[in-house]
């Protein structure tokens, strides 16, 4: 499948979005958020940005006060899911104009519209930053 999960995460630890793309109840992403969550923020800046947890590969990036977390399978490309962590970012930057924590606090919606088309089903199905941002251009032209 690929991408398992991606998830948005302030210093302190607070996810500020979480999208999953296999089936895990609540108990379970809140263990495994926390987890992985505390492991990827202790550390350094030295340390490579992969991590293995449990049947994962976490590959994750800090982007100002965000850290971006993506879970995907083992045989995974960490670049290119580096890559993709990347394009969304500038996606992001594009439309907010230099994205914060406070940008997708409050407009959640955005940022999982965005998510939701670059990614189906765990695969990377759209990475043309025009094409991503275009539906959400005409929904706010119409409200």
């Amino acid at each position: 499948m690929g991408i398992r999960f991606v998830l948005m995460v302030n210093k302190q630890g607070q996810t500020r979005l979480a999208q999953y793309y296999e089936y895990l109840n609540i108990d379970e992403r809140r263990a495994l958020e926390g987890e992985i969550v505390r492991k990827c923020l202790a550390r350094n800046e030295q340390q490579c940005s992969f991590v293995e947890h449990r049947n994962y590969k976490v590959v994750y990036r800090r982007y100002a006060s965000l850290f971006f977390l993506v879970g995907v399978d083992k045989e995974e490309n960490e670049l290119a899911i580096l890559e993709f962590i990347h394009l969304l970012v500038e996606t992001m930057d594009r439309h907010f104009g230099n994205v914060c924590e406070l940008d997708i606090m409050f407009h959640l919606e955005k940022a999982h519209f965005m998510l939701e088309e670059m990614v189906m089903n765990g695969c990377i199905v759209e990475t043309s930053k025009a094409n991503i941002l275009s539906p959400i251009q005409l929904i706010d032209k119409a409200s």
